[in-house]
């Protein structure tokens, strides 16, 4: 099939379809082919959508679902089973025929997309940016490439064949030739362009014949500006006063900056009284604290001398309360001992009355009662001795077995505390690897987290507003020059400072406390320095000198007010950094290094000596180490193994758990065991026992043998060798309590002088004491007194300081507006030109505009208008008539050869 429309422009390079794709549209799935600058040839079997290509392009190009004759309405396209359908058209926009260049470039892109619901239309430009969608554009393109997709010349469609093939009427034939070669479309515009030249020749007359009033009105108007002349020489003046006036503003002003200057001079002069006053103040507040600083230290050494001294005091106090207590407790036992004998005693004389009654008894009882009942007596104590054997190792067996689950209950509680240690420090190893792996990737993030990467993306929106974009964080701009083995021990020494972040005036602080607000980092911590300073040089002899390495010779930053800032604020160049305790200890303690401030170990230590007290500090444990190091892999992998390494541990304590669980279990059965044999024993033991009891009582009434009254006379005896043994143990208690009431007394003497030789120590403590608050409330005075001369310098001198120059600003103001307002009216050169100045003030020139005005306003009451406004009437009315004649002008050759072509193409 040859393709119609690049027929046309072969020659210009434009309007040339050059793709066409389609999508879901008829029988098409997805189709793209490329068409060549000629003449192409499509080929196929029936059906398979070589017509389909051609009603793409008419649909493509604005053509109406009708007007296809291939379907009623466009949704029709859509393939069978699919939602929507794309006609995708490209055209060549090169050569002199070009549509609009300027912004399609030189590939138009047509896509043409239909649904169920709708049909849109859009125009792309070679980029494919979409750059129209109204139906107009489509229609000014195909106008412009004269694409007449529904003239048959153009594009005939099978039907469209058939029916010019099979008409046999002349006359139809003839109206599809005349149709088809545009003579029907050219027949119309001629009758359409004679009708509209003869409404120009009207038009064109009647603007012709309306010029002749406004002629008539500028020769009266050049009249009245001859009569006007005289009024604007005393114009003239008039203006040359105002424009003497608007400079005399300007010089009245200058004339108050140069009275302002002097103020401001004198103002400036008060600065180094107030300022000399704060420095006497700050000497006598540095003073006091060095001061205070010493009397400190000597109350802490007195401190330690006295706590001593009440230590020893408090010991011997202690001592002579239990001496005390000890006697009491002596006389208590003695005076109990006393009435045990005197008990005995009494004891003694009611057995011996005992025995009197028993020997008198005995006679009545027989010989055989007495055997029987003893030999069955005998069996039953025998049974109840087994009984009671076998229930004491039970108990002693039950009690094992508690002693036993008590301690594997330990055990079990011991071992669950180990797993939740163990679990804890697995989820901390846990964090810190997540957290060393988001620092990898990004290494702002460890110093301060997802907040102040928050922060930084709202100073990068505030950055204009900033005087100079703040630096930070700190440690985001630090490296280590040896590598990571100091790593833990810098971090230590300037932790805090890490996640700072540096500003370079108050107003840029302010900003940036607002944009931490607002991204919810409410504990920034914001430093002020200059960042024009230079960095920093520090003499060696201000240096500690050692061997040893200092925090400044480890850090590099490309920043140098980063390195400023932490000389300043951190004194890194006097922290020194050691390998051991050892090495810190000689020189903090020993060798007394100067210009040292303290010392860090390799593993945090810190070390320091203020006078004579010497301070030794564990690492913090609060304090985030790893931020520094070049590479977090390392640190990862130890972590990972730890890791591992605790949870192997967590899973042995936890099988080591299960196998005393087990023999808890166990053990809690055998307990029970034992419990239910000790039941069943104490029940025997209870029976036997309540036997025994019945036989005593068969027995009692007729027991009173010579044994019982041999057991007696025994029982007497031992009594009384006890009674004599106790006696001999009062004697001894007796010296006792004397020992212990001779050491209590030399106690009380050694107490009593103890606190007389404290006394002296103890005043001498309370002295330093009150003489240190006397310091401290005179260091309070002198910050108040510092405080309020600073408060003189900042509310008094520098704001009247502030506020003269704010005026002066506000006067530069406005000499430069009234200048700016002057120089509206007239440069300042013209009114040099006109000579010295007189010395008129503004109020002055004011009077004589105001009077010149008056004159000017008598001499111009015979007119309504001022001579400029006749002369802005008469140039605006001559610009017009001017504009109008050339205008018609225009017009009459316009229309004169449009009649001549008009004409040319009716002879043709």
């Amino acid at each position: 099939m040859e393709d119609p429309i690049s027929g046309f422009r072969q020659r210009s390079g434009s309007g040339i379809v050059k793709r066409v794709r389609l999508e879901n549209f008829m029988c098409h799935s997805s189709l793209q082919i490329e068409l060549g600058d000629w003449v192409n040839f499509i080929t196929g079997q029936n059906g398979s959508g070589k017509s389909a290509i051609l009603t793409a392009l008419c649909v493509a190009f604005g053509c109406r679902a009708k007007g296809t004759q291939r379907a009623s309405t466009l949704k029709d396209f859509i393939k069978t089973g699919c939602s929507y359908a794309v006609v995708h058209v490209e055209l060549k926009n090169q050569g002199e025929d070009a549509f609009k260049p300027e912004i399609y470039g030189d590939v138009i892109v047509i896509e043409r997309r239909i649904s169920g619901t709708a049909t849109t239309t859009v125009l792309k430009d070679q980029q494919g940016k979409k750059v129209a969608s109204r139906k107009e554009d489509l229609r000014e393109l195909v106008e412009h490439f004269n694409i007449d997709v529904e003239n048959p010349c153009v594009i005939m469609s099978q039907d469209k064949s058939r029916e010019f093939l099979h008409s046999g009427n002349d006359k139809d034939k003839f109206k599809f030739f005349f149709k088809a070669t545009l003579l029907q479309q050219v027949e119309d515009l001629l009758q359409n362009i004679e009708k509209q030249l003869e409404k120009a020749n009207v038009v064109v007359a009647e603007l012709e014949g309306s010029i002749r009033p406004i002629e008539r009105e500028l020769n009266e108007l050049q009249e009245k500006i001859k009569n006007m002349e005289h009024v604007e020489e005393i114009s003239q003046q008039a203006k040359q006063l105002k424009k003497k006036l608007a400079w005399a503003w300007v010089y009245d002003v200058d004339k108050q900056l140069a009275e302002q200057n002097a103020r401001i001079g004198k103002l400036k002069d008060r600065i180094p009284l107030c300022q000399a006053k704060i420095d006497r103040q700050i000497g006598q507040v540095a003073k006091l604290r060095e001061c205070f600083a010493l009397k400190k230290s000597e109350i802490a050494h007195m401190m330690k001398k006295t706590s001593e001294i009440r230590r020893m005091k408090d010991e011997l106090q202690q001592t002579l309360a239990l001496a005390t207590k000890e006697k009491l407790k002596l006389e208590e036992e003695y005076g109990r001992k006393f009435n045990q004998i005197q008990k005995m005693m009494n004891y003694v004389r009611s057995l011996q009355q005992q025995v009197q009654d028993t020997q008198e008894q005995h006679a009545k009882n027989t010989q055989a009662e007495e055997s029987e009942i003893a030999e069955k007596l005998k069996e039953l104590q025998n049974e109840v001795a087994s009984i009671e054997s076998m229930l004491a190792r039970l108990k002693e067996e039950e009690n094992a077995l508690s002693e036993c689950m008590q301690q594997t209950n330990s055990e079990i509680k011991q071992i669950n505390e180990m797993i939740q240690n163990y679990d804890m420090k697995h989820r901390e190893i846990s964090n810190t690897i997540r957290e060393l792996q988001r620092n990898q990737t990004n290494k702002v993030t460890a110093f301060g987290g997802d907040r102040v990467i928050s922060l930084l993306r709202t100073i990068e929106r505030y950055h204009q507003r900033f005087q100079s974009p703040p630096i930070g964080p700190i440690g985001a701009h630090l490296t280590l020059n040896n590598g990571d083995v100091w790593a833990v021990a810098v971090e230590h020494a300037i932790g805090r400072l890490l996640n700072a972040f540096i500003v370079t005036n108050h107003k840029d602080s302010l900003l940036l406390r607002t944009c931490a607000r607002e991204a919810n980092y409410s504990d920034l911590q914001i430093i002020i320095y200059d960042f024009s300073l230079p960095r920093l040089n520090i003499p060696p002899h201000m240096l500690p000198q050692t061997r040893h390495p200092t925090t400044l010779s480890l850090l590099h930053s490309e920043i140098h007010t980063v390195l400023n800032v932490l000389v300043d604020m951190g004194n890194v160049e006097r922290q020194v950094l050691v390998r051991d305790y050892d090495a810190g200890k000689a020189i903090v303690f020993d060798q007394r290094v100067s210009n040292l401030k303290e010392v860090y170990t390799l593993d945090g230590s810190r070390m320091f000596s203020r006078g004579s007290v010497q301070t030794v500090l564990p690492p913090n444990k609060r304090v985030r180490t790893g931020r520094l190091c070049s590479s977090y892999d390392d640190q990862i992998n130890e972590l990972k193994r730890q890791g591992l390494s605790v949870q192997e541990e967590a899973q042995q304590c936890r099988r080591r758990k299960r196998d005393v669980e087990e023999k808890l279990q166990d053990l809690q059965e055998n307990l029970r065991n034992v419990k239910r044999r000790c039941a069943n024993a104490d029940r025997d033991l209870t029976s036997k026992r309540l036997a025994i009891q019945d036989f005593d009582n068969a027995y009692e009434a007729g027991t009173s043998s010579a044994s019982t009254v041999d057991e007696l006379y025994q029982e007497i005896s031992k009594v009384q060798v006890e009674i004599q043994e106790r006696k001999m143990s009062l004697e001894t208690f007796q010296v006792r309590i004397g020992e212990a009431e001779a050491k209590t007394n030399d106690l009380k003497a050694s107490f009593e002088n103890l606190s007389e030789s404290a006394k002296g120590d103890i005043d001498a403590f309370e002295e330093a004491e009150r003489e240190m608050m006397e310091i401290e409330q005179n260091l309070c005075s002198a910050e108040e007194e510092k405080a309020h001369y600073e408060g003189v310098m900042k509310n008094r001198v520098l704001k009247d300081i502030q506020d003269a120059e704010k005026h002066h600003q506000e006067l530069e103001n406005l000499r430069e507006e009234s200048s700016r307002k002057a120089s509206i009216l007239c440069p300042e050169s013209e009114i040099i030109a006109l000579g010295d100045w007189d010395g008129s003030t503004p109020e002055q020139l004011s009077a004589q505009v105001t009077r010149l005005n008056q004159r000017l306003e008598r001499e111009s009451q015979r007119y309504t208008e001022s001579i400029d406004e006749l002369r802005m009437s008469y140039e605006n009315k001559e610009r017009k008539i001017l504009s109008k004649q050339k205008r018609n002008r225009a017009f009459r050759e316009k229309l004169n050869v449009s009649s001549s072509l008009y004409n040319a193409l009716l002879v043709l």
